[in-house]
């Protein structure tokens, strides 16, 4: 039998959402179809179809599909005039797809048909729907046309392929894996957030256990600046708006802020910590021997997000940076920037991420001079060259004020995650006529990085979540230890154990029910506690504990005051 070729994962894709949109028109003529590109991922199509459709439905189409590939039906592509297209698709009352012809200034447009369906692309396609060979509807969401929230909702169909049934069942386990993980499920089960239409999207309400568990995260952030030299600040929420005007946000950025108006006075509300922290640098004159200067605040800001994009606390409205600004002179620059990666690579050791580099460059709303863009994007390859470490550039996606290394997390799954963030900036500094004394007594420039370690907590804590599947370590876990009493004639005892725990500094939680001891255990499971500290008769007696672990197994005969040390070990060393 002839070796078959390689299929390009791209062609096969993009052909796999023309064989979905040929079933769905099959099944439902009415539909209008609109725009179905390959994705990273798989591929979508987005349908104007007012039943709208049903996750029964999906499984209608795939079914049809599969008829469709059978029949290996040949995909021909044919080059016609512009005005002939417009007129075939007009006939069709397949209006998305005459404003998407509307729009091509070119004479002639190329298009696909298979068996009776005809589509406007640029291609390439397999030769014939019998090449592909495995597939998945995945899901259904809703898309604006043209992402334009103004016009009408359509509904997008999510599947994937892949050359193989072996590939495919992979990337299906790999979804069950990130479906158990889902930061939103867990979230859920383990009390620590929640976000609801009646506050407003994008905005996260902490519960107890989630507000400990960022109370932690923002400890260990304030103990590891102080350890690197840096000085806390805190800036206001809302700056008058001549100051965002001066910086180039509102020119630049504005889509992403809100404005609200005191005493006739227009303010923007921040959308990031670095007018406050200029202003610091400004209220005092500054010498060189001050510099380098850095300034950190666990600042809150809020961003216009669109609706379509919330996601959890993946991408919200309102969060709070690990946001600091070091204001330095040239010369330090290396040397600074190579400090900030060395305080990513400690802290990413300590939450187990593996991470790769990307340098941004300038993207097309800028400020700055092209001098200073190419010395800062210049600086940043200086510094990943001669520490060999390997980046990709990514081009256009800079900072509006400068070029910046992303750090981008990979976590337990494979999931790459963009958290860290060195950004080079010479033009604030200019646009706000910054300085110090150099020892030559001459005024001269700061140079300013803008910088995040793990960026934004929500965003952080729910990649956490998932990366640890809610299974946090030790040092970081909302509660360390349950105890729980076999029956009444324990409660005392475990009593004692609580309060001893709470006053050393424990994270501890105590179960009296009077219910089945199996009970306690799988409610205590399903919370994911590490430790689970049991007490029954011969416990009391011997004045010991057994312990059972969330990773399984059992400790037998320990000491109230032995777990307390080995939970206080797991803190130091951030188990």
């Amino acid at each position: 039998m002839e070796k078959e070729t390689h299929i390009d994962l791209e062609v096969l894709r993009h052909s796999t959402s023309h064989l979905m949109a040929q079933a769905v028109k099959e099944l439902y003529p009415q539909a209008k179809v609109a725009i179905g590109p390959a994705i990273d991922t798989g591929f979508y199509y987005d349908f104007d179809y007012e039943p709208g459709f049903t996750e029964e439905d999906l499984a209608k189409i795939e079914e049809k599909m599969h008829e469709l590939v059978k029949q290996d039906i040949p995909i021909e592509r044919r080059v016609i005039k512009k005005e002939d297209a417009l007129k075939m698709f007009k006939e069709a009352g397949e209006k998305y797809k005459v404003e998407l012809l509307e729009n091509i200034d070119d004479d002639e447009v190329s298009i696909y048909t298979q068996g009776g369906f005809t589509d406007l692309c640029r291609g390439p396609h397999l030769p014939s729907t019998g090449k592909i060979k495995a597939f998945k509807l995945l899901n259904l969401a809703g898309a604006y046309w043209r992402g334009d929230e103004r016009n009408k909702m359509l509904t997008r169909i999510y599947g994937t392929a892949f050359p193989d049934k072996e590939s495919l069942d992979k990337y299906l386990n790999f979804l069950e894996e990130v479906k158990k993980r889902d930061h939103r499920r867990l979230g859920r089960e383990l009390d620590l957030f929640s976000i609801s239409d009646e506050v407003g999207a994008g905005l996260v309400i902490y519960h107890p256990n989630g507000a400990l568990l960022r109370y932690l995260l923002e400890d260990f952030e304030r103990k590891e600046h102080l350890k690197r030299g840096y000085k806390f600040v805190v800036g206001p929420h809302i700056l008058k708006l001549d100051l965002w005007k001066k910086s180039g946000h509102y020119d630049n950025y504005r889509e992403n802020m809100y404005f609200t108006k005191i005493d006739d006075v227009d303010y923007g509300i921040k959308p990031m910590n670095c007018l406050s922290h200029i202003m610091v640098y400004k209220s005092s004159i500054r010498s060189y021997r001050d510099l380098p200067l850095r300034y950190f605040e666990l600042g809150t800001v809020s961003r216009h997000e669109k609706s379509g994009v919330l996601h959890g606390l993946l991408r919200v409205r309102e969060f709070t940076q690990d946001d600091a600004h070091i204001f330095c002179m040239t010369e330090q620059l290396h040397q600074e920037i190579l400090n900030i990666i060395e305080f990513v690579r400690d802290a990413m050791a300590i939450f187990n991420f593996d991470y790769e580099m990307e340098i941004s460059t300038r993207p097309e709303k800028s400020i700055g001079s092209d001098e200073d863009w190419e010395r800062a994007e210049r600086i940043l390859k200086e510094v990943l060259d001669n520490q060999g470490i390997p980046y990709e550039i990514n081009e256009g996606d800079g900072a509006f004020y400068g070029p910046k290394i992303d750090v981008k997390l990979k976590d337990a799954i494979g999931r790459k995650w963009q958290c860290a963030t060195i950004q080079c900036d010479f033009a604030l500094p200019e646009r706000f006529d910054l300085h110090y004394v150099d020892k030559d007594g001459k005024r001269k420039r700061p140079v300013m990085l803008h910088r995040v370690i793990l960026g934004a907590i929500e965003r952080f804590i729910g990649v956490l979540i998932e990366h640890y599947g809610g299974r946090f370590p030790v040092w970081l876990s909302p509660v360390q230890a349950i105890i729980m009493n076999i029956t009444d004639e324990q409660a005392e005892y475990c009593q004692a154990i609580y309060n001893d725990m709470i006053e050393q500094g424990i994270r501890a939680e105590i179960d009296p029910r009077n219910e089945k001891l199996s009970l306690k255990i799988r409610e205590a499971i399903i919370k994911k506690i590490p430790y689970m500290v049991i007490a029954g008769k011969k416990e009391v007696e011997s004045n010991t504990i057994a312990v059972r672990l969330r990773e399984g197994g059992e400790i037998k005969d320990i000491t109230p005051a032995a777990l307390i040390e080995r939970i206080k070990e797991d803190n130091k060393f951030r188990r």
